[in-house]
């Protein structure tokens, strides 16, 4: 038993495969669950968001048609943005967006303090702090047109480490407090900025640690893999690119593999490895699955980007007084402050919106695998106070 107020251990039901006896809710409406992996994780203990309890709605409809969960199975209890069952992709993304519109006073504190730090950091760091990128002679030599290139790959490197740094640090921020923020929606709770702070802050080390090993093990990968060729010379061109390629599908394979940590870290109260362990081991068996999720929120943060991002990039050329010839032209242009700060309204803007989209996805993503698994929707709705689940966790044994 969990000792937070209000939750019971997770996983009720048994982990690898065998009938409990409970009653399971409906499927997702967009088709049928996956498959079971053989390999089920052991439950984790799912930290349970303090605060005041939630407001018990009316009873959950009972045997109905197929409005109620389909003829001759129970709907599922929806206390929250989510139904307490396992979901569809349509029903992840709603609840992502159902999240923001249901707390978006909270996720905007978020979201746009984070965006307005990053964005200000970053113009500071551009503006005063990094180099200027080399000038491109176009009448240059082969050997000069190589050691230009060469400066401005080593400019880009250099003005990288700084913007990777800040990134870093607003997905930090933003993971812990939005993850816990999604944890009280998918019980209908109402949360503050004050309290999903400090819920987050006892984790925040860790999951910096967390957001830190990902990105310096794919560079780790990605090395070993171009480093081959390159250590070869000129003739291993195409083994570098081969070994890149094979380095690139190992790193998508091994990011998606722990896509769930987050989390689980934050939800779960687990340390590093211990959360890296139960993300390999929830999405086992159902990796094309979350890479398939996880691929269609990146490509739909990236269209809401552009498209927030792009009208204000065209007032700030205008504003700014830089041409597009000049932008492609082969110096890069000074921008001045109006250019800055336009582009960076822009952004901030861009990343309120996608910020919590992408979280929201991950959280969810990580409750549909435990409900698929453990019977998260079970204690869920216990510890959002559904009628007719109790406050017990259900007996193991097989008959009733």
């Amino acid at each position: 038993m969990n000792d937070t107020p209000g939750w019971a251990s997770p996983g009720s039901a048994p982990s690898n495969g065998q009938n409990s006896g409970a009653p399971h809710p409906a499927e997702p409406a967009d088709g049928p669950s996956s498959k079971w992996s053989k390999e089920q994780p052991p439950p984790g203990q799912w930290s349970a968001p303090t605060g005041p309890g939630p407001v018990p709605g009316p009873p959950a409809p009972g045997w109905g048609g197929p409005h109620h969960g389909g003829w001759g199975r129970p709907a599922a209890a929806k206390p929250g943005v989510i139904p307490l069952r396992p979901l569809g992709v349509g029903e992840i993304l709603d609840g992502a967006v159902s999240t923001l519109r249901a707390h978006w006073r909270t996720v905007l504190a978020v979201t746009v303090s984070v965006s307005v730090f990053t964005q200000i950091a970053s113009i500071l760091v551009e503006r005063y702090l990094l180099p200027q990128p080399p000038a491109v002679d176009p009448d240059a030599t082969p050997e000069e047109a190589l050691q230009q290139s060469v400066e401005s790959l080593q400019a880009s490197l250099i003005a990288m480490g700084p913007a990777l740094l800040i990134m870093l640090i607003g997905t930090l921020l933003t993971t812990a407090l939005l993850t816990v923020v999604i944890s009280r929606s998918v019980l209908g709770r109402s949360v503050t900025l004050p309290e999903a702070w400090r819920e987050a802050r006892p984790r925040l080390p860790h999951l910096l640690v967390l957001i830190l090993i990902l990105p310096l093990g794919s560079a780790l990968v990605m090395c070993l893999g171009i480093l081959p060729g390159v250590l070869i010379g000129g003739a291993g061109v195409f083994l570098s690119v081969l070994g890149g390629i094979a380095a690139l599908v190992v790193v998508v394979w091994l990011m998606i593999r722990f896509a769930l940590a987050p989390p689980a870290l934050v939800l779960e109260r687990q340390g590093v490895i211990a959360s890296l362990r139960r993300s390999a081991k929830l999405v086992q068996g159902a990796w094309w699955r979350v890479f398939g999720i996880t691929l269609l929120t990146i490509l739909l943060a990236f269209l809401v980007s552009m498209v927030i991002a792009i009208p204000f990039t065209i007032i700030a050329f205008a504003v700014d007084g830089v041409g597009l010839s000049d932008f492609f032209g082969g110096n890069a242009p000074e921008f001045g402050w109006p250019f800055l700060i336009i582009t960076g309204i822009g952004s901030v803007i861009a990343s309120s919106i996608t910020y919590p989209i992408s979280a929201g996805v991950t959280a969810l993503l990580y409750v549909d695998q435990r409900i698929r698994r453990e019977a998260l929707d079970l204690e869920l709705a216990r510890a959002a106070g559904v009628p007719g689940y109790g406050t017990e966790p259900p007996s193991h044994s097989t008959g009733s």
